[in-house]
């Protein structure tokens, strides 16, 4: 039997090959992307689950009640995690995590590496495999070092490093350390990455500021002892956060700041650490939002549907066709079951076929996709047996429904009338029409969607962020030399360069370097007995020169003047923040009790990203405080050349350091990467979506026209223009099309409003946009129809007349 249904099957596909390839087409192009983009999201869904004791993992954060509202700090002092340990019950485990770059030495060899400066509890409560040396203590000892592959490799040779010594550069001197264990490489999706481990006790910062309550610069994560719960651990840090925050807590107070609905005014909070990577601190709100991967798979959903629809319509209207076989085969006996089977096995056949070319055209883009995403998946992402579940289940209920559909329909005829070949379908066919409208709605949200998004990325892209970032240079000042020796021993290299206006340095990157970081430092203090917060930036000589971001008032800082060490350069909204009428006389007094005097402010530029509005920033120049990157201002009109003397220069100065300079318009476009990566992907679904639904539409325009010939033969005969038979024969797709506007338009306008208000910069949302995808859907059904329509329009009467 079932060999007896395949074999009609191939036949019937046979029979009609422009149907049959269409539907592979569709299909195959629809499992292919559904593929890769399935393999995206589930990548994203799995960052950091391959952690044993995930379920219990939590990051501290604390939240602050201050006179404008809530605010949520991930930052904390070094003294809070011993004490925490020590005075709250619940923690089983706890450790700080400060990331910091550290350069690692071994005979000749010299690397710059990503430190983590940690606790002993560290490897323990995260699972990051030892493959060698100690797996219990590694971190037990201050000495002790633990490792990854990677780095043991670009050290040693080998991973064979276990009981090796190494120096490391910290604050200036090398200090002998001992590798203890080799860490495997961590996987791609763990948010958590470090080239090697050390204890936190080694930081240059830590004597300084191990008793400090007030100075935070780590994280830190805890786990929970077993039976403990997060709301009974959070009341119990109540009494604790009230001890040692107390001086904030009561600056909070004399401000002006409300208690929370808790009655207090600083409280340490526990966010799961599965949620970690998921979440945006935003107005003093924890937001965990898993909008990116669930987008991907909602677009790999769409798509499929859309192929589905088209597959779906294709079917019920071929089965039309085949009533009289459906009379005859009833006439011989066949009952309601044997045409369902008959159908599903079809459309069964259909689908295994077009999921092989799909997996093939996978396999195919795999490479380019990643590319693309920026991303490490593997089909390891969607071989899980969930997965493969839910795929077969998925395609059980599609053949289900085109097989059971037209069976349904065309068992419940009478014989005679089946061998007729006529199914009175009044003209209408609502199920087709339905699932059309279902069709070219999803495209136009998606076009719009796509209008909406590259218009608010060249929003961004060609926003005047108040600074030079076209013709300016940035790079890390890593090395063992003194950060302030190194920008001094750049500016005399570069120094007779007509390529090289000036070179300045601080204490962070604007945008994202080439070396991936971005972070920013804030500071507090009292103002005229009222708590102010400000960004604060560490600048060497030049930085306002160097970046052309222009003062309103007063000047930058010079060399002439000898106490500029002890003034500040403010910008406009913390001019605003301190209230004064000339902010020139302000003097800041910091908490070690050294006065600042305020000797310019800067226009407000764009220091972060354009999802936040402009903070106060306050630019010092101490030699105290480390510098971190170099700027350096190129001449235009020969910037290839300048960029390589640049790395010329510093090659002779650092050697053994990798150059990684880039321009800050490539800084400031890295952090445009998830809105970049998230335009391309609607915009290609949006691509898939039209080219599926026109396939599907072409498809039934064939049947449509073909279900009409006579008629069309007949109104040519008395008459019928050209135009008024392609009008009659468009008009009721372009309906279709047109509800199908109404309906998408507002659900596209709510989506992308929602998506545009996380920007505090960001496009107006107008009719247009929702206007012009409309017509764009419009124009390409018409011209999908109409490729068909015209030419039934100019067929030859007498041909069509004799068409039955």
């Amino acid at each position: 039997m079932l060999k007896n249904y395949l074999k009609i099957g191939w036949r019937n596909l046979m029979t009609d090959k422009t149907f049959s390839v269409l539907n592979i087409i569709g299909l195959s192009i629809a499992f292919g992307v559904a593929i890769l983009l399935s393999m995206a999201a589930f990548f994203d869904l799995s960052y950091d689950r391959f952690h044993n004791n995930l379920d219990n993992l939590y990051q501290v954060y604390s939240v602050e009640q201050n006179v404008k509202g809530q605010e949520i700090s991930t930052s904390h002092p070094m003294p809070l995690t011993p004490s925490l340990k020590t005075e709250v019950p619940g923690v089983e485990r706890i450790t700080r995590y400060l990331e910091d770059g550290v350069v690692v030495s071994y005979n000749e060899k010299e690397l710059i590496l990503d430190g983590l400066w940690t606790d002993e509890d560290f490897l323990s409560m995260f699972t990051f495999p030892i493959i060698q040396g100690d797996s219990d203590h590694p971190l037990n000892g201050l000495s002790g070092l633990a490792i990854t592959e990677e780095s043991a490799n670009k050290l040693f040779g080998s991973i064979d490093a276990v009981g090796k010594v190494v120096n490391l550069a910290i604050d200036g001197k090398d200090q002998p350390f001992t590798i203890t264990a080799v860490v495997k490489d961590m996987l791609p999706q763990s948010t958590i990455d470090f080239d090697l481990a050390l204890r936190l006790e080694n930081h240059p910062s830590y004597q300084r500021i191990k008793e400090n309550w007030g100075n935070r610069n780590h994280n830190v994560y805890l786990q929970l002892q077993k039976g403990v719960s997060v709301s009974e651990f959070e009341k119990n840090t109540q009494a604790f956060t009230n001890l040692h925050y107390k001086e904030g807590i009561d600056d909070a107070i004399r401000d002006g700041a409300h208690e929370d609905a808790n009655g207090q005014y600083r409280q340490l909070r526990l966010l799961p650490y599965m949620d970690v990577h998921f979440t945006n601190f935003t107005n003093g709100i924890a937001k965990v939002a898993r909008t990116y991967p669930y987008l991907i798979l909602g677009i790999a959903f769409l798509i499929l549907f859309i192929a589905c629809v088209n597959f779906v319509n294709m079917g019920i209207a071929k089965s039309v066709q085949r009533v009289k076989e459906i009379g005859m085969r009833k006439t011989l006996g066949a009952q309601k079951k044997h045409l369902f089977l008959q159908f599903w096995s079809e459309s069964l056949f259909v689908f295994l076929i077009s999921v092989a070319f799909g997996i093939l055209l996978s396999v195919l883009l795999l490479d380019s996709f990643k590319s693309l995403l920026q991303t490490a998946v593997s089909f390891e992402m969607v071989t899980t047996p969930t997965f493969l579940l839910s795929f077969v289940v998925f395609v059980l209920v599609i053949t289900f429904i085109v097989g059971g559909y037209p069976a349904l329909v065309l068992s419940k005829l009478g014989t005679i009338q089946a061998l007729k070949g006529k199914l009175e379908t009044n003209g209408k066919n609502r199920v087709r029409d339905l699932l059309m409208v279902v069709q070219f709605g999803i495209a136009i949200v998606l076009i719009s969607g796509t209008l909406v998004l590259w218009s608010q990325l060249d929003f961004m892209r060609n926003k005047d962020l108040g600074f030079n970032k076209e013709q300016v240079m940035a790079f890390p000042l890593d090395g063992k030399k003194d950060s302030y020796q190194l920008v001094q021993l750049l500016r005399e290299e570069l120094r007779n360069n007509t390529n090289i206006l000036s070179v300045s340095g601080s204490d962070n990157i604007l945008g994202r370097g080439k070396d991936g970081s971005a972070y920013t430092s804030v500071l507090g203090f009292d103002y005229k007995e009222r708590g102010v917060k400000t960004n604060m930036l560490v600048v060497d000589y030049d930085y306002t020169e160097t970046l052309d971001l222009e003062l309103v008032s007063g000047r930058s800082f010079e060399r002439r003047f000898a106490a500029d060490s002890l003034s500040v350069v403010i910008n406009e909204t913390m001019a605003m923040e301190l209230g004064e009428d000339d902010p020139l006389t302000a003097r800041i007094i910091m908490d070690d009790s050294i006065t600042y005097s305020v000797i310019g402010v800067m226009k407000d530029y764009h220091f972060q990203g354009l999802d936040k509005a402009i903070e106060p920033i306050t630019l010092f120049m101490n030699n105290n405080w480390d510098l971190y990157y170099a700027y350096i201002k190129i001449a235009p009109g020969n910037m290839a050349t300048a960029v390589d003397e640049i790395k010329t220069a510093w090659t002779a100065i650092e050697p053994n350091t990798e150059f990684l300079g880039s321009f800050l318009d490539e800084n400031v476009d890295r952090t445009f990467r998830r809105e970049k990566v998230m335009t391309t992907m609607i915009s290609s679904g949006s691509l898939i979506a039209i080219a599926l639904s026109c396939i599907g539409l072409f498809a039934i325009s064939l049947l449509v026209v073909a279900q009409r010939t006579k008629e069309i033969g007949i109104r040519k005969v008395v008459g019928a223009s050209i135009v008024s038979l392609t009008f009659m024969l468009t008009k009721d797709f372009l309906k279709l099309v047109l509800v199908a506007f109404l309906i998408a338009s507002p659900i596209a306008w709510w989506s992308m409003r929602q998506w545009l208000e996380r920007y505090a910069y960001r496009i107006d949302l107008h009719p247009g946009y929702f206007i012009a995808a409309g017509v764009l859907a419009i124009i390409i059904a018409v011209l999908t129809v109409g490729a068909r329509t015209v030419g039934a329009a100019l067929q030859n009467p007498v041909k069509s007349l004799r068409t039955e």
